[in-house]
C-alpha cells in the first residue's frame, strides 16, 4: 500500500471537519493590530482567543525593541546552533535573568516551547526509569514520552491518590532497574484552567524518591506575587527540580527555557538533541525576550490588569449560571453539553451576531457531547468588553437550553 493513502482516506479526527470549516472554525485568519478587538473576516471582533496574557503582544516599548534589535541584528544573526557558532552575551543575559526571576540557579533558551519539551523528556530519562504523568498532560509531553523506551505511568487528572499508587509501581520498577522516577505535571491546565496540585505532590516527595518536572506554559508570568509561576503560587519553588516556561503566552513571543540546578542545566547543554543540532534562537528574539521579561519582572500594573480582568470576567459568568470548571488561573474554559453540530451554531453565532470570536475545542480534544469555549483574559481587555461577553453568552446559554441551535442545524457555507 502506497504510504500516502492515508492521507487521502483518512484525514484524522480533526482532518475530517476540514473541506466544512477550513478558514472559518478551523485555520480563521484575524488580522490587524494584536489587541482586544482585531478583524475577522472584514469584520471587527471582540477576540478572546490570543495567549497575550499580559498585552504586550503589541505594547509600544515591545514593538520597538523587537524593532531595533531587528534593525541592528537582522533576523539571521547568530548564524549556527549554540554549541557551534550561535552563542552570544545576550543568550547568557537572558537565561541568567530567567533564573533569577524564577529562583533556580540556571536556565537554558529553547527555540520552541513544543520542541524543548520533546527533547527534555528525550535527555532526562533512559530505560532503567518510569515517567508518572497526568492523564491531561500537553502534546508536547506525550510525544516526549513516545520517546521513552522505559516504563511511564499515567494516573487521572489531579488525583493524588492513584499518584500515590503510581509511584509505588514505579519505585517497585525501579528497585529493579537501578533507574529513577520523574513525575511529569503541569502548573496550569491550557485548557481546563485548573492547577496541579503542586503542593500535595511535593509532599509526596518525603515517602517516594523521585524528580519533579512541572510544564509552566500558562503560569509563568501569571500566577504567583511576582508573576514567577505556579509553583510560586504555591510556595514551593525549591522542590520543583524542573521547570519549563515558554515565551509564546504572557510573554507574547517565541521561544522557552528550562531552569534547574546549575548541574542539571551543564547536562541539558550538552545532551538536549532540539538544541545541539538547531540554529539558535535569532537575535531580535533574545532581545525581543529582555524587554519583555524586564516589564513583566518590574511593571506589576501588567498582571494586576489582567487579574482584574479575570476576576470580573469569571465571576460574571458564574453568576449566570455558567460552569467554568475549576479554573483558578486566567483560562476560563465555559463548557456546555451539545453536539459538535450545535457547538458550531453556538461559534457562528457568538461571531456573526455578537461579534465575538473565542476558540471552540469539540471531541476528541474533550468528550463527547462537550462543547468548550475558551476564553483568555488579556491585560488590554476592557471592563464593558467583559460586561459585553457575559451579557452574550447568557444568551447562548439560553438559546441552548431552549434548543434553539439544534433546530437551526444545517449545512452551512461560510466564506
Amino acid at each position: 500500500m502506497d504510504v500516502f493513502n492515508k492521507c487521502i482516506v483518512n484525514m484524522g479526527p480533526l482532518g475530517k471537519y476540514a473541506h466544512q470549516g477550513e478558514g472559518y472554525y478551523i485555520f480563521p485568519k484575524l488580522e490587524g493590530p494584536i489587541s482586544n478587538k482585531m478583524i475577522f473576516q472584514g469584520k471587527e471582533r471582540l477576540v478572546w482567543s490570543l495567549n497575550n496574557y499580559l498585552g504586550l503582544g503589541n505594547h509600544p516599548d515591545v514593538r520597538k525593541a523587537d524593532a531595533d534589535a531587528a534593525a541592528e541584528w537582522g533576523m539571521a544573526y547568530p548564524m549556527g546552533a549554540r554549541m557551534m557558532s550561535g552563542h552570544t552575551k545576550y543568550h547568557e543575559e537572558l537565561e541568567q535573568k530567567l533564573a533569577s526571576f524564577v529562583n533556580r540557579e540556571a536556565a537554558y533558551l529553547l527555540n520552541y516551547g513544543y520542541q524543548g519539551m520533546v527533547s527534555i523528556i528525550n535527555a532526562m530519562v533512559d530505560r532503567k526509569d518510569v515517567i508518572v504523568y497526568d492523564s491531561e498532560a500537553h502534546a508536547c509531553i506525550i510525544d516526549g514520552m513516545r520517546l521513552h523506551f522505559g516504563k511511564r505511568y499515567v494516573y487521572p487528572h489531579n488525583n493524588m491518590e492513584n499518584l500515590e499508587k503510581e509511584l509505588g509501581r514505579a519505585t517497585k520498577i525501579v528497585k529493579q532497574t537501578g533507574g529513577g522516577i520523574l513525575v511529569i505535571t503541569e502548573g496550569v491546565y491550557g485548557m481546563s484552567g485548573d492547577l496541579g496540585k503542586l503542593d500535595t505532590i511535593v509532599e509526596l516527595k518525603k515517602k517516594y524518591n523521585f524528580r519533579l518536572f512541572i510544564d509552566d506554559a500558562h503560569g509563568f508570568g501569571t500566577m504567583g506575587p511576582t508573576g514567577a509561576g505556579t509553583d510560586e503560587h504555591f510556595g514551593v519553588q525549591d522542590e520543583v527540580d524542573l521547570y519549563f516556561g515558554t515565551f509564546a503566552k504572557a510573554m507574547a513571543g517565541i521561544g522557552g527555557f528550562i531552569a534547574a540546578k546549575a548541574n542539571i542545566i551543564k547536562y541539558l547543554q550538552y545532551n538536549m538533541r532540539s538544541q545541539i543540532f538547531a540554529k539558535s534562537l535569532p537575535m531580535p528574539m533574545v532581545i525581543g525576550a529582555l524587554k519583555r521579561l524586564e516589564m513583566l519582572r518590574d511593571e506589576p500594573e501588567h498582571r494586576e490588569n489582567l487579574w482584574k480582568i479575570v476576576t470580573a470576567l469569571q465571576d460574571g459568568l458564574k453568576a449566570k449560571g455558567l460552569n467554568l470548571g475549576n479554573t483558578e488561573s486566567p483560562v476560563t474554559p465555559v463548557m456546555l453539553s451539545g453536539t459538535v453540530g450545535e457547538a458550531t451554531q453556538i461559534t457562528y453565532d457568538l461571531r456573526e451576531n455578537y461579534n465575538i470570536f473565542c476558540s471552540i475545542v469539540v471531541y476528541p480534544v474533550v468528550p463527547k457531547d462537550i462543547i468548550l469555549l475558551r476564553l483568555i483574559p488579556t491585560a488590554v481587555h476592557t471592563m464593558d468588553d467583559v460586561n459585553y461577553t457575559i451579557d452574550a453568552f447568557a444568551d447562548v446559554k439560553r438559546k441552548l437550553e431552549n434548543k434553539e441551535y439544534s433546530e437551526n442545524i444545517q449545512e452551512q457555507t461560510v466564506s
